[in-house]
């Protein structure tokens, strides 16, 4: 992972052993989501119903899906969380999240809570 260099961007790099597809697969399937994200995270129409463990619950409409490398939703407070895969050459994934438009007054816990979800995915 990375530090937070650019106060406008949060942004986070991971390696995964997992393949590029499996690793998009996580992000953009209700199975996958809910298996490290949120207790539930269903699309319905272009849309993540997210369900979290706090019972807080979030509609984050997807703006682009490019499978396997790009990843695209409208957030919290609509940031924009952009997920790019790409593949490292030995069969893993090089994943690059960014989020924009984070309002100061929230940078520190979604810097935090990115760092819990993405943790879970490698976990997965």
């Amino acid at each position: 992972m990375s530090f937070q260099d650019d106060p406008n961007v949060i942004r986070w790099r991971l390696h995964l052993k997992s393949p590029i597809h499996d690793v998009y697969r996580a992000l953009s399937t209700d199975a996958g989501r809910a298996s490290f994200w949120a207790e539930s995270a269903v699309e319905h129409d272009g849309t993540i119903h997210f369900v979290f463990p706090s019972g807080d619950t979030w509609d984050a409409p997807i703006i682009f899906a490019e499978p396997p490398h790009l990843y695209v939703v409208c957030y919290h407070d609509n940031s924009i969380a952009t997920f790019k895969l790409e593949e490292d050459g030995r069969g893993g994934t090089d994943l690059t999240l960014t989020d924009v438009g984070v309002p100061v007054q929230h940078r520190t816990e979604v810097i935090a809570g990115w760092v819990s979800v993405l943790l879970a995915l490698k976990a997965t």
